[in-house]
């Protein structure tokens, strides 16, 4: 096989580089999806908010919600996915159907969130890793330790193979599951708990209901933070270029990382709340000093002290596993729009792979510079790495995701059906009504952010960046419409480039 470095990809008359080919495989694929979801940490962390201040022992109904939502959206999102295979992903796919201006705005602002994601998990990470140190060893070792330790080690694993990244991420995604699964199966097997199985948790019209007794809680902010635990299911679209059939490979790992996800939440928080009772676990949330024994609870009581151990050397390693995931996502992104030949420059060096892994590299160590510097800035502002860094950085990525993913869903509809591209392929299901219904679902998450993003902030609502959050999503829209413009009129066979860096073999051109 030819060097990676080689190996071009043509697109009005340029030539660029592409990432490893056949380099993963569907089983890959899921794993860096998931990692992103990190399931522990959006079980113990998330499910606990949901009960206390959202919609109480209903949060399992609220995970059934986001479910079928973000199902209808990744139906037309898979379908994309069957013909333009980009590892640019939303910023390829809103190109290709709501046009070269919004793709390129669209652009900027996920890569904006994938990038802060990353530094958002290095945060929590280092949160995780000193308490665990601190309560397992009595040793206090400074949070800014571990967040270097772990930006360096995500720079060294993505230089390499990307496979390399998948198996290191499988580990860890593995052994979180099994554990969420043994306390989850614990519960069931005993028969439930004291209020047995609580049958009323999963059941979807109480998903809108606030939690019994709490006057301040709101059933919007727990249905955001359902929809909070899938943040980075797409990614699966970006490992497309670097997948053995994309054709086949994305929109399975997609649906799985959705659906098979969604089952899996609904049903592990079902069995928290029924093993610790409804009305115990709305208690125990109220304080975030024994929220986690919504979780810790049955484990502790149906498989041991040890389990609990467990539980906590996992949301470090699941932690660290889902920002590596982001890492890499980022590092896409930049790579994808700095290969589109806008700048040769950038070509050349962000848009460049290594000759022998085939890897971003170059955009990668871009990504962790950009990373290391966002940790050193509240680092030196004296900020809490989980309450401010971890929280604000999070809802920023969030709220740029959300907006992306409701364009990403009628940027399907108008390939399909407005631009009929390929014409053959337009279904009134697939590419039409479920996308439809996921871009509304979409679009009602955002707003729920919005009402909601002092509730979900916490004490870093009084923050500066925090107030910023909405202007900074908008101002990356307006930078990125504002490149794409430019060349418009002043390039337009460079504007003509924007998100059509596309596989081979896929069905779109131009």
């Amino acid at each position: 096989m030819a060097d990676i470095q080689n190996v071009p990809v043509t697109t009005d008359s340029q030539s660029v580089q592409r990432l490893k080919p056949n380099a993963v495989g569907t089983i890959g694929v899921i794993f860096m999806a998931v990692a992103t979801a990190a399931p522990i940490t959006a079980m113990v962390g998330n499910v606990p908010i949901a009960v206390g201040a959202g919609n109480g022992s209903a949060a399992p109904a609220g995970y059934l919600v986001a479910t079928v939502v973000l199902g209808l959206f990744a139906v037309g999102y898979a379908t994309m996915a069957k013909h333009i295979t980009a590892t640019g992903a939303f910023y390829g796919f809103i190109s290709h159907g709501l046009g070269r201006i919004i793709g390129m705005a669209s652009g900027f602002i996920i890569t904006m969130a994938y990038t802060v994601f990353e530094a958002a998990l290095v945060g929590i990470f280092s949160f995780f890793a000193t308490n665990l140190l601190q309560t397992e060893l009595g040793i206090h070792v400074h949070w800014i330790v571990f967040a270097l330790g772990m930006l360096a080690v995500n720079a060294i694993l993505a230089y390499f193979d990307v496979n390399l990244t998948a198996k290191v991420l499988g580990a860890f995604l593995v052994t979180e599951i099994v554990m969420l699964a043994l306390g989850a199966l614990a519960v069931l097997v005993h028969g439930g708990g004291p209020e047995g199985f609580a049958p009323e948790s999963i059941n979807p019209l109480n998903a809108f209901s606030p939690a019994a007794g709490v006057a301040t809680a709101s059933a919007g902010l727990g249905l955001f933070f359902a929809f909070w635990s899938w943040v980075g299911f797409e990614s699966a679209a970006m490992y497309g270029e670097e997948s053995k059939n994309p054709g086949r490979i994305i929109p399975r790992a997609t649906m799985f990382a959705v659906l098979g996800v969604g089952i899996f939440y609904v049903f592990v928080s079902w069995m928290a709340i029924a093993g610790t009772g409804p009305t115990q676990s709305i208690a125990l949330a109220q304080d975030s000093n024994t929220a986690s024994e919504i979780f810790f609870g049955p484990v502790r009581e149906y498989l041991g002290g040890w389990a609990v151990t467990v539980f906590n050397i996992l949301l470090v390693t699941g932690s660290f596993a889902c920002g590596m995931a982001f890492h890499n996502c980022a590092s896409r992104y930049i790579y994808a729009m700095g290969r589109e030949g806008l700048s040769l420059r950038l070509q050349r060096t962000i848009g460049a792979t290594h000759p022998k892994h085939g890897s971003p590299h170059v955009a990668s160590f871009v990504q962790s510079g950009i990373a290391t510097a966002v940790v050193l800035l509240f680092l030196a502002a004296g900020m809490d790495p989980y309450s401010e860094m971890y929280v604000v950085l999070a809802i920023l990525g969030t709220m740029a995701i959300l907006i992306v993913q409701a364009l990403c869903a009628f940027a399907v509809i108008a390939y399909f059906h407005i631009g009929k591209h390929p014409p053959e392929s337009a279904n009134w299901f697939k590419t039409f009504l479920a996308p439809l219904l996921g871009g509304i679902g979409m679009l009602y998450v955002v707003y729920l952010l919005w009402e909601h993003k002092a509730e979900a902030a916490g004490s870093a609502a009084s923050t500066l960046l925090f107030k910023l959050t909405p202007w900074i999503v908008l101002g990356f829209f307006v930078l990125g419409a504002a490149i794409a413009l430019f060349f418009r009129a002043h390039d337009p066979r460079r504007y003509n480039l924007i998100g059509r860096i596309v596989l081979e073999n896929s069905h779109e051109r131009d």
